[in-house]
């Protein structure tokens, strides 16, 4: 079943700025990663799933209903937290995470004050005077205090250190796993990596992929770094492998790329040289990422 579907969007700002013909689909119970470069339209897309602009073309649906038409009624389902933070002045941060309780009808404050204890939030400090991470998790524990169906996330995690991010994973996945729909942009890739199922790839306002994380995590084809001992192994090597995809004659490197059906063919082939070190270097989604841009920017 489908929560968040996007049809053929466009919000064109000229000058090749916006996004354009975006057709995505989120599924229930799912953590969908939104990762593009600077500029490439995250933010756009994101507020035209929150119903705060209307797109020149396109229709977005949550809960199989449009958000322009239905956007009250939507966001009943929905925690948000923004791209850019700014806070009304009421006080402190205990005064912020009350009032936006008894805005949607929360009284129980019980998850509130477990989240304020995870990620050590002192609501006492005055929102006007708050660090950029602290303001972050103001929001996050005001996004995710009740409980919602969906969760839309924009750059979550800009402004906490790494323990702080390590605790936002686990609260997205504790999220996750009561069965909330979750759509997400970061920059932060190790954090998509851990955490998303399926991955759209944004550049220059256009999706250029969406990608199954299970492709990523257990990439068929390996990539191995290879140290010889002596540059007559090295050559010879060089001579007569056909796996290779670089090399470094000064430091008697090379890299090669082996699919798991070819491993022990590999490996049996590597003892007959004097090998240094062997080392695998894990495929990464920013990786995958690069390629895709390369292609696209070769394309255009």
């Amino acid at each position: 079943m489908s929560i968040i579907e996007i049809q053929n969007l466009t919000k064109d700002y000229g000058l090749s700025r916006g996004i354009f013909n975006i057709n995505l689909e989120v599924k229930q119970g799912e953590i969908f990663g939104f990762v593009g470069t600077n500029g490439s339209g995250k933010t756009t897309t994101i507020r035209n799933l929150m119903g705060f602009i209307r797109p020149n073309a396109g229709s977005v649906y949550i809960l199989d209903q449009e958000v322009n038409y239905n956007t009250t009624q939507i966001m009943k389902h929905i925690g948000y937290v923004p791209g850019e933070i700014s806070f009304p002045d009421i006080g402190d941060g205990d005064a912020f995470i009350k009032s936006q309780a008894e805005m949607i009808g929360l009284k129980n404050l019980d998850y509130a004050n477990y989240l304020i204890k995870k990620f050590g939030l002192d609501t006492t400090a005055n929102l006007k005077h708050m660090s950029k991470g602290m303001k972050q998790k103001t929001a996050i524990v005001s996004a995710f205090m009740a409980k919602p169906d969906i969760l839309i996330l924009d750059e979550p995690s800009t402004g906490l250190d790494p323990l702080m991010r390590d605790i936002f994973v686990d609260v997205l996945i504790e999220a996750k796993q009561r069965g909330a729909t979750i759509f997400m942009s970061s920059h932060v890739f190790e954090e998509v990596e851990k955490t998303c199922d399926r991955v759209a790839l944004l550049h220059n306002g256009r999706i250029v992929d969406v990608v199954d994380m299970k492709k990523i995590r257990h990439n068929e084809l390996k990539t191995y770094k290879i140290g010889f001992e002596n540059e007559i192994d090295y050559q010879k090597y060089m001579n007569e492998n056909i796996y290779l995809t670089s090399k470094n004659d000064k430091y008697l490197q090379t890299t090669v790329d082996i699919k798991d059906e070819q491993i022990n063919k590999f490996m049996e082939e590597l003892s007959q040289y004097k090998v240094k070190y062997i080392k695998e270097v894990k495929y990464t989604l920013k990786k995958y990422f690069l390629k895709k841009i390369s292609e696209d920017n070769k394309n255009d």
